[in-house]
């Protein structure tokens, strides 16, 4: 899956009889996925997944999460039932999070820890919009939405919409060309979109900032924290669930890199 990543794919999907690994079409580079699948003597093949509305076999599956009393994510289509304080309702179409992903999962749950009232907030990468909505529900003051998928941002003003949600606004782009800064940065995106933006996100979280980062795998570890270390954030927190990792990070002072091992 490492290796997969570094070559552009972005979710994976693992059974007992193998792993599929999906990337955008425009994407996908034959040739380097041969090389990775001689190196491990694996066999593959290719399926292209053509566009469309998953919501009838989602519907299907779909349980509601609930992260402890923190925070439920249900369909329109389940009637509250939780005691959690913040009761959130996602349809996802082709868009990523609903709670079921540890990625979203672990963001959720360290948003649980901050303090979000009065706070300005950017949600990189939103998808269905499922923590832009959190974040307003806990208080922030405004929250900014970028996602640069056309369907991830029609489907999170649907879900916006059905949130009731009045403070975010929807940005499509797949990079930070504002003069603003924010307190809060969420980015739950993937290793090579948070390599070309690291920077720039850096750049864009006000002083005494929060910075968390998912998407990542735990072999990702060592070559993020490389690369925080070379902007001016300190790595506070370090969570896992399976096979991902999510890091908290401040703004305002440089990390040096120690006890790799523990």
């Amino acid at each position: 899956m490492a290796e997969l990543n570094e070559i552009g794919f972005e979710a994976f999907e693992q059974s007992p009889i193998g792993l599929s690994a999906f990337i955008p079409a425009d994407n996908f580079v034959e040739p380097l996925l041969k090389v990775i699948a001689k190196q491990h003597s694996l066999g593959y093949t290719i399926q292209t997944i053509l566009p469309a509305n998953w919501n009838e076999e989602w519907e299907k599956s779909f349980e509601p999460v609930t992260i402890d009393n923190f925070c439920s994510i249900r369909a329109s289509f389940h009637p509250p039932g939780s005691n959690a304080i913040h009761d959130i309702i996602i349809t996802p179409k082709m868009s990523f999070g609903t709670g079921h992903h540890a990625t979203t999962f672990l963001m959720v749950t360290i948003m649980r820890s901050l303090d979000l009232k009065n706070k300005r907030v950017l949600d990189f990468g939103t998808g269905t919009g499922i923590l832009a909505i959190l974040a307003e529900k806990c208080g922030a003051t405004s929250v900014l939405a970028i996602d640069n998928d056309d369907w991830s941002i029609e489907n999170a003003k649907e879900n916006i919409s059905a949130n009731a949600c009045k403070k975010i606004l929807l940005q499509l782009g797949g990079s930070l060309e504002m003069n603003e800064n924010f307190d809060v940065i969420l980015a739950n995106i993937n290793k090579h979109v948070i390599k070309q933006q690291l920077t720039s996100i850096a750049q864009h979280l006000e002083n005494d900032g929060v910075l968390i980062l998912s998407g990542l795998l735990q072999s990702d570890r060592k070559d993020i924290e490389i690369m925080i270390s070379t902007t001016e954030l300190t790595i506070i927190d370090v969570v896992e669930l399976n096979d991902w990792i999510a890091l908290t990070c401040k703004s305002g002072q440089a990390f040096s890199i120690t006890n790799q091992d523990q």
